[in-house]
């Protein structure tokens, strides 16, 4: 390791083979705890459905600290880019206070978002080769988010 800061060209343009299986392997908690919500005459719906719910909302955490780590490297995106960092999290945590099937429409909205957000700012910053995948894994999260609330409202 060095003690220099690394420089803009360290940027991984596209995700490596370790960060895609990490990205992926991010989804299982959500299509595993979709299934088992969505199961007919499962028990402990309500359990799993929460159980994703917060799950999700860690994960938009962090879409958001993405954006915040970026404006720390790069004043370029400045006051709005620390703005935007802190606000899924709020509208995560937000999430957690409404009834859970409620809380997961909201939070596979605000995952569209934050895609729609990183759409814009990572081609700013030249990230735009990690857009297809998380393109893929917000479409299975959403997908998981909205068959689990519906499931828990039928």
């Amino acid at each position: 390791m060095s003690d220099h800061p690394p420089s803009h060209r360290s940027v991984t343009r596209v995700p490596t083979s370790l960060v895609t299986a990490l990205g992926y392997g991010g989804l299982v908690p959500f299509c595993l705890l979709a299934l088992a919500a969505c199961w007919p005459g499962g028990r402990n719906q309500a359990f799993y459905g929460f159980a994703l719910l917060a799950y999700g909302a860690s994960i938009a955490s962090f879409l958001g600290a993405i954006h915040w780590g970026m404006a720390m490297r790069d004043e370029a995106g400045g006051r709005v880019a620390y703005l935007w960092g802190v606000t899924p999290s709020l509208v995560a945590w937000t999430s957690l206070l409404l009834p859970t099937p409620w809380g997961l429409v909201l939070l596979a909205g605000l995952l569209l978002l934050c895609f729609g957000v990183d759409w814009q700012r990572y081609r700013l910053h030249q990230l735009q080769g990690w857009l297809p995948m998380r393109l893929r894994l917000t479409a299975v999260a959403c997908i998981s988010c909205l068959a689990a609330a519906w499931s828990m409202v039928r």
